[in-house]
């Protein structure tokens, strides 16, 4: 049985509500970023739960309502999008939700604080420490992962929630 296209677009879109609401009161003001580990909360859930291409969509979709409401920065989309990616890619590979949260901690807090480098020199003008998004962008992606992480075994340590993941999982199977 096929998930339903419409119930993963909606997934998607209240995992995006919930996080962008989110960022208005729950950050860490860090140099240039801000340290928001709900996004990254959000990556593991909609990579485990949906996929790479809801995951990065979700992650692209948060950064830019976030840049539109002043509540987030330019240096969002590299760290989100590349970790979102990472994190559903390992976890489709491993079906691992520990691989799922590594891949959000590599993704976003090594290649995606990397990836701000370039950005900031072009759009601050400045010269930028080459790794001085990485201590932020690690501290965030890790808390991030962490609260995914016992969040989805709080769940499936329910009945209902169970068997919720396994129809709306990829490849229809238990997490």
């Amino acid at each position: 049985m096929m998930i339903n296209p419409i119930k993963k677009l909606t997934l998607t879109a209240m995992i995006t509500a919930i996080t962008t609401l989110t960022s208005s009161f729950i950050f860490i003001p860090a140099g240039f970023a801000k340290i928001f580990p709900i996004q990254h909360l959000a990556n593991v859930m909609t990579a485990v739960l949906l996929g790479p291409a809801y995951a990065v969509t979700q992650a692209f979709l948060v950064s830019i309502i976030r840049n539109m409401s002043g509540t987030g920065s330019i240096f969002a989309f590299p760290g989100s999008m590349i970790g979102a990616l990472l994190a559903a890619i390992l976890y489709r590979k491993t079906q691992s939700l520990k691989f799922a949260c590594l891949g959000e901690v590599i993704g976003t807090g090594i290649l995606g604080s990397l990836a701000c480098y370039p950005l900031a020199i072009l759009l601050l003008g400045e010269k930028a420490a080459l790794f001085g998004f990485l201590p932020a962008f690690m501290l965030s992606s890790f808390a991030g992962a962490i609260l995914a992480f016992i969040l989805l075994k709080i769940l499936l340590k329910n009945n209902y929630m169970k068997g919720f993941f396994y129809e709306n999982s990829i490849n229809h199977r238990r997490l």
